[in-house]
């Protein structure tokens, strides 16, 4: 044990991730955790309390950068028929925290965020809430009516930054085009964007609100663009291929894991189903309901969202659900919504290359991933038909709240959207334009329709405001989704 004078208070932490459901077939059921912490400087951490556990759970140290020394401990919580909070942490220090383990017939309960990184406050600033007000939100609700787990569904950072703060970076974007994609990815690169993402995620995380939060509900992480940098995978190919672009994401992936699934980049979870192919793919399974993360970035280019590997394992993976009543599926960018293939064409034509092209690239409806998209609605309808389980796939990205149906295979596939929990909403212009183009359902296949309804509080399709999705069931199994928004005391209902 180390002397109380010697550890310091942690830069960063703790960050609490779920790492599911340990059920032992003998009643003796096990909630699994892990917990992250970034302290300056070289001493051990004192060994974990956690109630409920009989032994003290020792540090596990991770990863060191610049001197400071990222240390996790991991540790399983009985679970007994009823919700019971418990405390872990360092009682001898008078330093712990509260977390709620489910009871073996207690329903789940989960929250959904998305786009929580911003590349700076002036945006969000001037919002009602301010910065971190969807999570002052989020912990009151918690409070009141514990959540067992929390997913984040991507830009859980922005990272976008990089650009201006590396110095490497900012001249090798002066060289001429013609010669700057065949420069090397070299060692004061690596290092600038190594202090840059490390230095990113303590900062983003240590945001009293968001601390907090991580600190209570475990997560369930996944990234998208932001977390690498803008547009990344829909970017031109000479860029995309590039020594410096594939330096960098090297760098942000080793991040990635520390930071958003805490665990160094060969430490092998049994959650990331993806780590055989190169992917951070995670699935859970509780009781009867599931959870699949797919991971759409690793392997996106300007022409594919998922790796034919990834297709080759789908499959299997969905069928790890069998017998579940409902599966969440998180899909960084919607599965449905509207339709823009006619922008991202004439944007092509007039702006080729540009960050609004990649945008529009990003999304499951651009003319490039038509048939990879339908090829996924066919995979996830079929599933759901023959396994009689409904599932439901959440999604952030586009900064409305918005739900919507996919009609088709036999099935009603459901699709909730929420806007960003701390990025601020689309303005009304664009909103408005929205609002045109979803009037009535589409037919986007001679197969499957889209529908975008209302919601029954407004008698509007979207949600402009800065939001998070509270995820439950009733006896019937019935999803119930609501949509809190900021600066409404009301919310947003859709039960499923």
């Amino acid at each position: 044990m180390a002397s109380e004078k010697s550890v310091p208070q942690p830069i960063v932490g703790p960050i609490l991730y779920f790492r599911g459901e340990s059920p032992r077939g003998d009643g003796d059921d096990r909630w699994r955790l892990s917990v992250l912490f970034v302290f300056e400087g070289t001493v051990e951490p004192d060994d974990m309390i956690v109630e409920g556990v009989t032994l003290a759970v020792p540090p596990r140290h991770v990863f060191v950068w610049r001197g400071r020394h990222v240390w996790r401990f991991v540790f399983a919580v009985p679970r007994t028929a009823h919700d019971r909070r418990i405390t872990y942490g360092f009682p001898d220090r008078g330093t712990t925290w509260t977390v709620t383990i489910p009871g073996q017939s207690t329903r789940l309960r989960l929250a959904y965020t998305s786009a929580n990184g911003i590349a700076d406050d002036y945006g969000v600033s001037s919002l009602p809430e301010g910065p971190g007000g969807m999570w002052k939100q989020m912990l009151k609700l918690h409070a009141e009516n514990p959540y067992h787990i929390l997913i984040q569904g991507g830009d859980q950072i922005c990272a976008d930054n990089l650009w201006a703060d590396c110095n490497a970076l900012v001249q090798w974007w002066m060289l001429p085009e013609s010669t700057r994609y065949s420069q090397p990815f070299t060692r004061i690169m690596a290092d600038q964007a190594m202090d840059y993402y490390f230095n990113a995620y303590c900062v983003a995380m240590a945001k009293p609100e968001y601390a907090q939060a991580m600190a209570v509900i475990p997560s369930v992480m996944m990234w998208d663009d932001h977390d690498i940098f803008d547009g990344w995978g829909s970017r031109p190919e000479v860029e995309h291929t590039s020594q410096v672009y594939r330096g960098l994401f090297a760098v942000a992936r080793r991040q990635f894991s520390l930071f958003q699934l805490g665990a160094a980049i060969r430490d092998p979870l049994e959650c990331v189903w993806g780590s055989g192919i190169g992917t951070f793919t995670q699935g859970f399974r509780v009781g009867d309901i599931g959870l699949l993360v797919l991971d759409l970035r690793s392997d996106r280019t300007r022409d594919q969202v998922l790796s034919e590997a990834t297709w080759q394992e789908l499959p299997g993976w969905l069928a790890r659900f069998q017998g579940c009543k409902q599966v969440l599926l998180s899909s960084s960018v919607p599965l449905a919504f509207v339709g823009m293939g006619w922008l991202e064409r004439a944007v092509n034509f007039l702006r080729p290359g540009s960050h609004v092209d990649d945008d529009l690239r990003d999304q499951w409806r651009s003319p490039a991933h038509q048939d990879e998209w339908l090829r996924l609605l066919k995979v996830l309808s079929d599933f759901s038909l023959r396994n009689r389980c409904r599932l439901t796939v959440l999604s952030g990205e586009v900064n409305v709240g918005a739900a919507a149906i996919i009609r088709g295979g036999g099935v009603d596939i459901w699709q909730l959207i929420s806007s960003g929990v701390v990025h601020p909403p689309l303005n009304a212009v664009t909103t408005a334009v929205l609002r045109q183009l979803v009037r009535s359902p589409e037919r986007v296949s001679d197969e499957y329709t889209i529908e975008m309804p209302r919601f029954a509080e407004t008698q509007k399709r979207f949600i402009r405001a800065r939001t998070f999705l509270s995820l439950g069931f009733d006896r019937q199994n019935h999803l119930i989704g609501r949509w809190y928004s900021e600066g409404d005391p009301d919310h947003y209902n859709l039960v499923i």
